[in-house]
């Protein structure tokens, strides 16, 4: 069965330029794959599983934070084992609009000094450590402030992470047709269903198609067969848990 991604609109906070949230939930009620029109800056705080931003499935751990641009398709699929004694996985996250920081650099010099002539990425992308470090602690300070004090932060904090360089690709846009949107239920299906044997029968008919036809498709969109992904997604993904548990 087909998963759909469902537009999302962010709740419309009265008298507010950008949307923030200390956000506990039960790992079953976090948002499914969806997309909207902002900036998501995520910092995972409890809690770590696997992303889907675009076209790249990653796992993710508790500390890592991540820069998800408006309109890409995403989720973040939280293992139920990683949630806190009360089964609720914690983030903390900030969403904005593209004409909410075009309009701060219309407005205020300053800003438009550190950004004007910067090429905004397309791409989702995971900070490193020491960029992770401060964005970390800007938005543990935020959580703290009141609606003035956190519009100041966000002054400091918007050249900071389009202009860092230490951060690596998190995933790439994707124009949502046919076989982008066969791609993703594949990846989603695997991410449900990774700790057990997956056939490639099985695969197939999730997909909707025979099992030739599946092999030949999978490793044309993702240059590699489905085999070598899956193996590939079970690696990374047990090496963050070994990690994490260690």
């Amino acid at each position: 069965m087909e998963e759909m991604i469902t537009p999302y609109e962010l709740p419309e906070i009265e008298n507010h330029s950008f949307f923030f949230i200390d956000q506990r939930i039960e790992t079953h009620l976090e948002a499914k794959l969806h997309q909207h029109d902002a900036w998501e800056l995520y910092y995972a705080i409890c809690g770590h599983g696997t992303r889907m931003a675009g076209d790249t499935l990653q796992p993710f751990s508790a500390g890592d934070v991540a820069l998800i641009p408006p309109s890409m398709h995403h989720c973040w699929e939280y293992a139920p084992l990683s949630a806190d004694s009360k089964g609720r996985i914690h983030y903390l996250m900030v969403a904005f609009s593209h004409s909410f920081v075009v309009k701060c650099m219309e407005f205020f010099p300053e800003l438009r000094n550190r950004l004007e002539g910067l090429t905004f990425p397309v791409n989702a992308l995971k900070f490193g450590s020491n960029s992770s470090r401060i964005i970390r602690n800007t938005l543990l300070q935020m959580n703290h402030m009141d609606d003035l004090g956190r519009l100041c932060e966000m002054f400091r904090l918007l050249p900071f992470i389009f202009t860092s360089s230490d951060h690596i690709l998190a995933g790439k846009p994707t124009q949502i047709g046919r076989d982008m949107k066969r791609i993703q239920q594949i990846c989603a299906y695997v991410m449900a269903h990774y700790v057990h044997t997956i056939s490639l029968d099985e695969i197939a008919a999730e997909a909707g198609m025979n099992r030739s036809a599946f092999c030949s498709y999978f490793k044309r969109c993702k240059g590699m067969t489905f085999s070598q992904f899956v193996t590939q997604y079970r690696l990374s993904t047990f090496a963050r848990t070994t990690i994490i548990l260690s």
